[in-house]
């Protein structure tokens, strides 16, 4: 049988010109087709219309491509009004903070099935971006800040999604970690610190899913646009990597037609180029370009072939019957991922909440009686029957400002916590005033505070507080009764100027359509928490590497440069190079069940094998996260996590755990060369539960070592 290389030479061959250059753009659908001649625009017979379409070849059995948003779920972003709505799975932070890398591949397979049963064939999925900065407003799309824990996750879902039968993207290659003016953004990064940080997420990622698409992000790396980016596209993606799949663009990132000679291999969303950059349609400069001998033609072939052998590749040219979609089922998993996604960060006693006695409860805030958040841009997902309710906002963000919304996914907490404290006296407050909240407080035995906060496409946030005063809200009530558990629903950490004077946090993030049973399910004890944070929480923005963010204060359309000077010190590894504490460490969460680790063995040789026992000493069953971490190296300090693994443990029951690490994660990427790196030596590894809370070291010694690419 052919391989997929060879069968997309073959067909290849058989293309006309015509049918090459209708390959290689797509379309949005329900937008105004502006410059688009009416004999390329969507056939009306098309009715499952999302975020891109590219006709077929029918005589040659090559099937249209349609693609939807997909990180969370099958989006559906006013495309289809016939749709009744796809599962709203809990953002992918919330699956990164499960450190449960299988739950990615069930989202993924769930999400590809409901993809397949609406007709799409890519899903637009596998966001890795690093969370550089905690006000990004896309960081709830994406998993972590650190390259392991982004590339196994996204990998995870890559394979779910694919085997289905659906191509799936990776996004947004790359450093497009942060939204301001994101069309106009000059991500500025020294080139080896990008190859042991965000690209090594993306190339270990690619490794371990062989996605069908990279999209290239709207940025700039070091002056040069991603989807013109010859470096970064033909040099390392293509060229070092030997990456076979096709680069197409993310909407509207697409000023130049000799994109095409630096990499890209499609342009998605034709009208929104148009529109963003006023120029001429893509394909249209392409063909001129052609016809003058400036696109040769071994390079059109070669952006079409990359096309096909995707599709043969991962079969979406095979597709038979739909597959049955047992939609109850694909709640279990949302459900399931946020349970295990949901982080205790403190606790003092408060939790989990009785339930054998008459408590009296005061819930505020939070539109609690109504359901939880969901991060606001493409990637939201209406649920099925819709949203409990959604606010408008808007904002001066381009085209995404009118879109800037508040979306509440049905799943109300405050209707959950009842059905699990039958005994308990409930009462809701709304969050009006902080005097009105604190008179519901004082009347109280214990009140769950519950803070949110709008976060998505194409804004950062200016700081880091709870937006319509809820940190008033939630101090006043603190004041009133300090036996208040605050709940947080956001995309990233907070400032909780709140903190010393409450006895419990949650970080819930964006929990998904049943995220307000699991939040009840925690507070409750019916599930013992276990997800841990992977992003560190800072105590405040002074101790990040950018405290104010280039370009926040300007307006849209503004040329902004972002200089990541941190480098590959992302995240907790920079907290630990500059030697400060944050607020909590990425890694940290509570259980109510204790652990304690022992019988560290640390090998070495060619990388670094940890082995060591975890044992659950308390009196409930419960799951734990042990990490290791590369704390020096040959002499130098440096913090780099080398691998996890999630434990299910009862009382008094122990297991070993046996931990490789990537040796790359060792290594220093050597430019000169274009390989890795390991300088012989000793190398310090520390177990623990968090990047801060490591109780077990040991030293190994590693030999000089020159490898990969």
């Amino acid at each position: 049988m052919s391989s997929p290389d060879e069968r997309a030479r073959e067909t290849e061959q058989k293309l006309t010109d015509d049918e090459r250059f209708s390959l290689i753009v797509s379309l949005v659908g329900a937008v105004p087709s502006i410059g688009v001649p009416r004999d390329r625009r969507i056939p009306e017979a098309v009715k499952n219309m999302s975020a891109g379409y590219t006709p077929g070849v029918p005589r040659l059995g090559i099937p249209a491509l349609q693609s939807s948003d997909a990180s969370m779920g099958v989006t559906n972003p006013g495309y289809r009004p016939d749709d009744k709505g796809a599962t709203a799975f809990p953002a992918s932070i919330v699956v990164g903070s499960t450190f449960n890398p299988q739950l990615a591949r069930y989202g993924g397979a769930a999400i590809g099935r409901e993809a397949r049963m609406r007709g799409f064939n890519i899903m637009l999925a596998g966001g890795i971006n690093l969370a550089r900065d905690v006000r990004n407003g896309r960081n709830f799309e994406y998993y972590s800040e650190d390259p392991w824990v982004s590339a196994v996750f996204g990998a995870e879902a890559v394979n779910g999604i694919q085997a289905e039968g659906v191509i799936s993207t990776l996004k947004h290659f790359t450093l497009n970690c942060n939204e301001t003016n994101r069309h106009w953004l000059d991500a500025v990064i020294d080139p080896v610190a990008h190859r042991e940080s965000d690209l090594l997420a993306f190339q270990i990622a690619i490794e371990r899913s062989q996605p069908g698409s990279i999209m290239s992000g709207y940025n700039k790396v070091n002056g040069f646009y991603l989807s013109g980016n010859h470096h970064l596209l033909n040099e390392v993606l293509k060229g070092a990597w030997g990456y076979r799949g096709y680069v197409m663009s993310d909407w509207g990132a697409v000023p130049e037609w000799d994109y095409a000679l630096n990499g890209l291999d499609q342009e998605s969303g034709i009208q929104m180029d148009v529109k963003q950059w006023g120029a001429e349609a893509f394909t249209d400069r392409l063909r001129k370009a052609y016809a003058e001998g400036k696109l040769p033609k071994e390079r059109l072939s070669d952006m079409v072939r990359r096309i096909l052998r995707s599709a043969y590749a991962v079969g979406i040219d095979k597709w038979g019957a739909a597959p049955a979609v047992d939609i109850g089922k694909h709640n279990e998993i949302a459900l399931e991922i946020a349970r295990q996604g949901i982080v205790l960060l403190t606790n003092d006693g408060a939790l989990p909440l009785a339930t054998d006695r008459p408590l009296k409860i005061g819930v505020v805030g939070g539109y609690a009686q109504l359901g939880v958040p969901s991060g606001t841009g493409s990637g939201a997902v209406l649920p099925v029957g819709g949203f409990a309710a959604t606010v408008n906002i808007g904002g001066a963000h381009g085209v995404m400002g009118n879109i800037r919304n508040l979306f509440l996914l049905p799943s109300s907490p405050l209707a959950e916590l009842k059905k699990l404290l039958p005994q308990a006296q409930i009462e809701f407050d709304g969050g009006y005033t902080p005097a009105e909240s604190a008179l519901l407080a004082g009347r109280s035995d214990v009140v769950i505070a519950f803070g949110i906060r709008v976060e998505g496409e194409a804004f950062d946030l200016p700081d880091l507080s709870l937006p319509w005063g809820q940190d008033a809200i939630i101090d006043a009530v603190a004041t009133a009764n300090p036996n208040t558990i605050v709940v947080l629903e956001t995309g990233n950490p907070v400032s909780m100027p709140w903190r010393d004077k409450v006895k419990a946090i949650i970080q819930a993030w964006y929990p998904g359509q049943a995220g307000g049973q699991a939040i009840a399910e925690v507070l409750t004890g019916k599930v013992n928490p276990s997800g841990r944070l992977p992003i560190t929480f800072p105590a405040s923005l002074v101790q990040t590497p950018r405290p104010e963010l280039s370009g926040i204060a300007t307006p849209w359309g503004t040329p902004t440069t972002i200089r990541y000077d941190e480098g590959a010190e992302v995240g907790y590894r920079w907290y630990a190079h500059k030697g400060v504490a944050p607020l909590y460490a990425f890694g940290h969460g509570l259980s109510y069940t204790t652990f304690s680790y022992g019988d560290l063995n640390v090998s070495g040789g060619e990388t670094v094998t940890a082995m060591l026992t975890v044992t659950n000493t308390g009196q409930h069953e419960g799951a734990d996260v042990p990490q290791v971490y590369l704390t020096e190296a040959a002499g130098y300090k440096r913090m780099r996590l080398l691998g996890f693994d999630r434990v299910v443990l009862k009382p008094g029951e122990s297991k070993r755990v046996t931990i490789t690490a990537d040796p790359r994660l060792l290594a220093r990427f050597d430019d000169s060369a274009g390989r890795w790196r390991i300088a012989a030596g000793t190398y310090r590894i520390a177990v623990g539960k968090s990047a801060e809370d490591l109780p077990l070291n040991a030293d190994t010694r590693l030999d000089t070592r020159l490898f990969g690419s």
